[in-house]
């Protein structure tokens, strides 16, 4: 356990950005699972729609620093990409 002061705030700040990134990254991979789902059910407009949900989160997250710019863009990529080679 830390005894210096700075340290130990150190550990309360580390333990809030934690708890923030984990909830930006779980809405993140909620909305990524979704799309994925309306794919595999074959319903395009619900798909298309989850799409739109997915890449403002995606973007959202990647603004307040929870993923890299790049790693961003590939996931909607990705997601673009299935969304519009459905049948």
């Amino acid at each position: 356990m830390a005894n210096i002061k700075s340290a130990k705030k150190r550990i309360l700040v580390t333990e809030t950005k934690t708890a923030r990134n984990k909830a930006i990254r779980s809405k993140v991979k909620t909305s990524i699972k979704k799309v994925e789902a309306a794919i595999a059910a074959g319903d395009k407009a619900a798909a298309q729609a989850c799409l739109v949900n997915a890449t403002s989160e995606i973007d959202k997250a990647c603004t307040k620093g929870v993923y890299h710019k790049n790693n961003a863009s590939r996931k909607v990529a990705r997601l673009s990409k299935a969304v519009s080679a459905m049948a």
